[in-house]
């Protein structure tokens, strides 16, 4: 085989490779462009937005909540999701808030109850919870001092 035959496979296998490069770039420059319009679909979807909790039996445990999404091109605009209302929590605040209490205070004596304030430690499934709740329960027996008199001795007589 002559060097110049030589030469002209090499050019040939070259150009032959950068003709496959520049195959292949533009394959996924293709790929990339069609990405974004997939995602635009999704972006027509609204965000979901979920009822409270119910529970099946009772004002906890076990449950469902009902989902809705708006969106012209959505496959599902609305769903339901199981759910759980821990039996533990102060429901008068709502059963999908938990707050972290403060001891609670001196007792009134107009009113003749005593107070604490919960701060919100936790909301379920983006619950909407005040931020800060009090409450208030009965002082209970209140405890009068003794008096503090001198012990007399009887003396026999």
């Amino acid at each position: 085989i002559s060097r110049m035959q030589q030469q002209q496979r090499m050019f040939t296998a070259a150009l032959l490779a950068l003709v496959f490069i520049l195959a292949a770039v533009s394959t996924t420059e293709a790929g990339k462009k069609e990405k974004p319009e997939k995602k635009a679909k999704k972006s027509d979807c609204g965000e979901w937005q979920w009822s409270v909790c119910v529970p099946t039996n009772g004002d906890c445990g076990l449950g469902t909540r009902e989902g809705t999404r708006t969106g012209a091109e959505c496959k599902q605009t609305t769903k339901t999701q199981k759910c759980k209302i821990p039996c533990n929590w102060k429901k008068q605040f709502g059963a999908e808030c938990k707050y972290q209490f403060q001891a609670w205070g001196e007792c009134d004596l107009n009113t003749a109850l005593k107070t604490r304030t919960g701060n919100l430690k936790r909301a379920l499934h983006n619950a909407d919870c005040q931020k800060t709740v009090t409450i208030s329960k009965p002082c209970g027996k209140l405890t009068k001092p003794k008096p503090q008199g001198k012990f007399h001795l009887l003396k026999a007589a």
